[in-house]
């Protein structure tokens, strides 16, 4: 298993980018958020990658990160969600929305990602449901996504719009408990 590629990057041809490590070329499928973040051609790059093994071909799949590189793990083990549409995903959404998506089971975030449906959409939250948004604090230090989205579904319930509550929540530190950051968004609302 091929897990991590340290070596310089040759070109950039979307999704698909060619890092030379000492004179072999490797192919890398990368989601856009790694391309992004990928240097000028001729910089030594290294990336955390994931070898994806078919009767027909042998994948290498490249990530900026350990999480991105868990969630796209993660994605490709539901049944009919193939590389392509995982690297799609985390092309169109962070690991982040993904988790928060999952936790409120909200569809709609999961169907303005190209080519993922309200079927496709509502698969995925059934199959992530237990398995994605739970371990996100483990992935990502530090990070409060289950705190941001009890606060951002209590302030739903307060009868605020999703997008009122959306900005509300994003106002509200990442340490804050989730009382804490309902008082908090609750003032910042009511400024507004």
């Amino acid at each position: 298993m091929i897990g991590r590629i340290k070596g310089t990057l040759i070109q950039k041809s979307p999704p698909r980018i060619l890092v030379d490590c000492q004179g072999v070329g490797y192919e890398i499928d990368v989601p856009m958020s790694t391309l992004y973040q990928l240097p000028d051609n001729g910089t030594i790059v290294t990336l955390l990658t994931h070898l994806l093994v078919r009767e027909d071909a042998h994948q290498l799949f490249g990530f900026a990160s350990e999480y991105e590189r868990e969630a796209f793990k993660t994605l490709i083990k539901i049944s009919g969600v193939g590389a392509r549409t995982a690297l799609s995903i985390l092309s169109g959404m962070s690991v982040q929305d993904i988790a928060q998506a999952v936790t409120l089971q909200d569809a709609s975030r999961l169907m303005t990602v190209p080519g993922i449906g309200k079927k496709t959409a509502e698969r995925l939250l059934l199959e992530l449901k237990g398995k994605f948004g739970a371990d996100l604090p483990q992935l990502v230090p530090g990070a409060k996504v289950l705190a941001s989205s009890e606060i951002l579904q209590a302030l739903m319930a307060l009868g605020y719009s999703d997008k009122e509550a959306a900005l509300a929540t994003k106002q509200v530190p990442a340490d804050a408990t989730v009382s804490d950051g309902i008082r908090m968004a609750l003032k910042t609302l009511s400024k507004a």
